[in-house]
């Protein structure tokens, strides 16, 4: 007979996590599969892996295989324009195909970062042009945001609360409206932004990744966005501010990431690698569109 985990709770900072009953071999051939999936892919040409801790293989074995059973935060960081929030999309993107194909509700619900940024829109008026305003006001820090609440949002999302989510006006308004957005509790949670993984928020995340890119790569990204929201010549100042900053609060958390991810790998190779640990999901739970 085979050996069964014993169901029990265990007690953390974020929250507490429920366990249920799995075979303990079960359990195993889950990371033995997806170490095999972590090693190929990141000694591979054009990897989307940069690195990751060992640990984290166990932790996401346990989620994988249906031994915890509650939902999880996964946490995305990296500097300006690395491709966070792209790659956050295509997560989302993909875990809803697969939720669709198996008509699973409530799986996946986003927080953004950036919405919580405070709301200055005063001080663009008086300064008369967003691009005036971000002259003398820093939103390249932690302080500029209101991560408490954030992390109080994500907390009530993991318990099963319904939340009222803020929507930050990104056009240059420097806006946020409260109570905007209605987001139901899900089984992840997954949030990006500059500041996801700095240490007002950073206990919020089950599972913490970190996007890293090539400064030359990220800086003609910037300068392109730059472009677009119409920064002119304040776009220098605020380039370099930006990088100054993330050496002081973005970079580190890098070394804090369970995964660090390249911003610069084909999107498609985001989506095959994210199916390879869904296929694991769909083994282990699933046999015609029935969970077991």
């Amino acid at each position: 007979m085979l050996k069964i985990l014993q169901d029990k709770k265990e007690t953390s900072s974020n929250k507490t996590k429920m366990y249920v009953s799995v075979p303990i071999n079960r359990l195993q051939v889950v990371e033995n599969k997806l170490e095999k999936i972590f090693e190929k892919e990141l000694n591979s040409k054009g990897s989307v892996l940069i690195s990751y801790k060992p640990e984290i293989i166990s932790k996401l074995a346990k989620y994988l295989s249906g031994y915890v059973c509650q939902s999880a935060s996964i946490g995305i960081a990296g500097e300006t324009a690395s491709g966070k929030s792209t790659i956050t999309f295509d997560i989302i993107d993909t875990i809803k195909s697969f939720s669709d194909e198996f008509e699973i509700k409530d799986v996946i619900t986003r927080v953004n970062t950036d919405d919580y940024y405070y709301d200055r829109s005063e001080m663009v008026k008086k300064a008369g042009s967003f691009a005036e305003f971000a002259k003398h006001y820093d939103l390249d820090v932690p302080q500029a945001l209101e991560l408490e609440l954030m992390c109080q949002h994500i907390k009530e999302l993991l318990s099963g609360k319904s939340v009222m989510l803020p929507k930050y006006d990104m056009s240059g308004t420097a806006k946020r409206f409260d109570n905007h957005t209605l987001a139901n509790p899900s089984k992840i949670v997954i949030s990006e932004g500059l500041f996801t993984l700095t240490e007002k928020i950073r206990t919020a995340f089950d599972f913490k990744i970190y996007v890293d890119v090539r400064h030359n790569v990220q800086k003609e990204r910037f300068f392109i966005r730059a472009n677009e929201r119409g920064l002119g010549d304040s776009a220098n100042d605020i380039y370099e501010n930006a990088s100054q900053k993330a050496q002081i609060y973005i970079r580190p958390c890098k070394e804090i990431a369970d995964i660090v991810l390249s911003g610069e790998a084909d999107r498609a190779r985001y989506k095959s690698f994210l199916n390879e640990l869904i296929n694991i999901v769909q083994e282990q739970n699933f046999v015609n569109k029935e969970i077991i």
